[in-house]
C-alpha cells in the first residue's frame, strides 16, 4: 500500500516495523521510537537520515529515513498537549481494521513536513491514545493502521496519514532518551498516570494554573501520591518531572 504523509510525498508499506522500542516521554509529552539515547546522538541521527525534522521555530513530527535504503528508521512525536477531545467524541475512535505490522519506504529521497496533530482522543483508562489530524477525521472509516513499532500505529485514511495511536502508553513512560523500564506497570501507576493526564488534558489544568484551592490540593495529593510510590519507581518519577514542575509552579504559592 502507497500512503500519502505530506502533500505529494509518499511512501510504501513494507514488511518491516522498526525494531526500537517505544519512549514515552511524559515531561516533554512525546513519543520517541529511534535508536538515539542522548542530544549529541539525535543530532548525528537526523544528520545521517532525511525526512520530517523540526528547523529554527517550526518543529513538527518527525519520521526519519535512512539514505541508503529509504526505510523508515525513526520516528518522534508530539503527543497533542490542549484539551483532550470530550468523551463522546473519543468513543468514535473506530475499533477497526486492526493493527497491520509493516515499515515504511521513502519513494524518493526528500526531505518533507509531518504536521503535527492537534486532537487527542483518550480510550477508557487511558489503554489507548489516539492523536487525530482533526476531529472530521472520525466521520469515516480508517482504512488502515500500520504498525510501525510495537504498540505505535500511523492512522491512514483516504491513502493519507491522518493521526497515530499508542497503546498501552503507561507501559513506555521514561524521561528523555532513557529507556522504559521492562516490567510491566503496577495497578497503581496505571491509576496515577490516567489522574496525571487529567490534570494536563483537561478543564483542571485551567483551575490549577488560576490557582483553585480544589484543583490544587488535588494537584498536591498526586504529587504526594507519586512520591510516595514504592514500587515502580522508574515511571513514577517519569510523571513527577512533569507534576513536580506544577506544583513548584502553581502549587506553592
Amino acid at each position: 500500500m502507497r500512503i500519502t504523509i505530506d502533500d505529494g510525498w509518499t511512501a510504501t508499506v513494507t514488511g518491516d516495523p522498526l525494531r526500537s522500542t517505544p519512549r514515552f516521554d511524559f515531561r516533554d509529552f512525546r513519543v520517541r521510537i529511534a535508536p538515539y539515547a542522548t542530544v549529541e546522538e539525535r543530532g548525528q541521527f537526523l544528520l545521517d537520515t532525511f525526512g520530517s525534522q523540526p528547523w529554527l521555530w517550526d518543529t513538527p513530527d518527525e519520521l526519519r529515513f535512512d539514505q541508503a535504503g529509504r526505510e523508515l528508521v525513526g520516528a518522534e512525536f508530539q503527543i497533542p498537549g490542549a484539551e483532550a477531545a470530550d468523551a463522546e467524541d473519543s468513543a468514535r475512535v473506530p475499533a477497526t481494521p486492526l493493527v497491520h505490522p509493516g515499515g515504511l519506504h521513502a519513494d524518493r529521497a526528500e526531505d518533507f513536513r509531518l504536521e503535527v496533530t492537534s486532537e487527542l482522543c483518550r480510550a477508557p483508562g487511558d489503554a489507548v491514545l489516539t492523536c487525530l489530524r482533526d476531529l472530521d477525521v472520525l466521520d469515516e472509516p480508517l482504512q488502515a493502521r500500520v504498525g510501525i513499532a510495537d504498540d505505535v500505529a500511523l492512522l491512514v485514511q483516504h491513502g493519507a496519514v491522518v493521526g497515530w495511536s499508542l497503546t498501552d502508553p503507561v507501559r513506555y513512560l521514561t524521561t528523555g532518551f532513557a529507556a522504559h523500564d521492562p516490567a510491566p506497570p503496577v495497578p497503581v501507576t496505571r491509576l496515577l498516570f490516567t489522574a496525571c493526564l487529567d490534570v494536563i488534558t483537561t478543564p483542571l489544568f485551567d483551575e490549577v494554573r488560576d490557582r483553585n484551592p480544589a484543583a490544587l490540593a488535588r494537584l498536591r495529593e498526586i504529587h504526594e501520591a507519586l512520591r510516595a510510590q514504592r514500587e515502580d519507581r522508574h515511571r513514577a518519577d517519569a510523571l513527577l518531572s512533569l507534576i513536580g514542575d506544577l506544583v513548584e509552579d502553581y502549587g506553592d504559592r
